[in-house]
């Protein structure tokens, strides 16, 4: 996958050899966060520092027990700040349960944090948007409902160099909205996106579900050519990718980013440029 140079190793990745062995460079860990439990990472570059959006598991929980949402940022991809969480269920008054996988973007000076929770009057999951001045926040509620209601989850969002706004989410299917230029509305349909073996490979001993597409899509641009970045075959998850010409379509698989790491059943994509370098966080 020549377009994208991998960090896995965060720090490893961002380091060039320099001829004069001292200071000696700077080794970050792996696992960036180590002492909460945090899930689905959504990083964001804004004015030389990265922001990682996560998701939080309570400890000791033995399923998806998840309240809130963290910020952790850094300057460096070695040290990292805790903004501790200012987003939770609570900023919702319409949300009920499980604060899970989303992903913040910045416009106009505003930043805007996309997230699935449960809609406490249903119990299904719905997409809504939390706004704030600052990369930190505080967050609030920009609607007062739900964005976009349809009982699926992951939400991305990727702003085209031509200023169009896309939202992304799905699982076990994959949509998209064009956002408007507010943020927090959109213009048409809400569009599905095939799921074809050709757009993003064929799933093993599945007739129900046949193409590898599982859940957390991540979509970028490179150059002319557009990236969409997920989770694929559950359960272990492994990451794989699919390109395309637009921001819509048509897919093309391209194949494993990387694969199932045992960890964890499920995983999440994230990618980003920063300072030289492009780097990829999973969980």
């Amino acid at each position: 996958m020549a377009a994208l140079a991998l960090a896995f190793a965060f720090a490893a990745a961002a380091l060039s050899p320099v001829a004069d062995p001292s200071p000696s460079p700077v080794q970050a860990d792996n696992p960036i966060i180590q002492t909460v439990y945090t899930a689905d990472p959504a990083p964001l570059v804004h004015n030389g520092r990265v922001y990682l959006y996560t998701g939080h598991d309570e400890d000791g929980s033995t399923s998806f027990v998840m309240k809130d949402w963290r910020v952790w940022s850094s300057d460096d991809m070695v040290n990292w700040t805790d903004h501790g969480s200012p987003l939770s269920l609570d900023t919702f008054s319409w949300a009920g349960a499980n604060a899970w996988a989303g992903q913040a973007i910045e416009r106009d000076g505003k930043f805007y944090w996309y997230v699935p929770v449960s809609e406490r009057a249903t119990g299904q999951f719905a997409i809504g948007v939390a706004v704030a001045d600052s990369p930190t926040g505080p967050f609030r509620d920009a609607l007062g409902h739900p964005l976009v209601v349809n009982g699926e989850i992951d939400p991305t969002v990727f702003i085209d160099t031509d200023g169009q706004a896309y939202l992304y989410w799905g699982n076990p299917n994959l949509w998209y909205v064009k956002l408007n230029a507010d943020m927090i509305s959109y213009s048409g349909s809400v569009t599905q996106v095939p799921l074809t073996t050709e757009g993003f490979g064929t799933r093993p001993g599945s007739t129900e579900r046949p193409t590898l597409y599982e859940e957390g899509p991540w979509v970028y641009k490179r150059g002319s050519l557009y990236y969409n970045v997920y989770a694929a075959q559950c359960c272990q998850e492994f990451i794989a990718y699919s390109t395309a010409p637009s921001p819509t379509g048509p897919w093309t698989y391209r194949g494993t980013v990387m694969p199932a790491q045992g960890g964890s059943f499920t995983n999440h994509p994230g990618v980003i440029d920063f300072k030289g370098n492009s780097y990829f966080f999973y969980h």
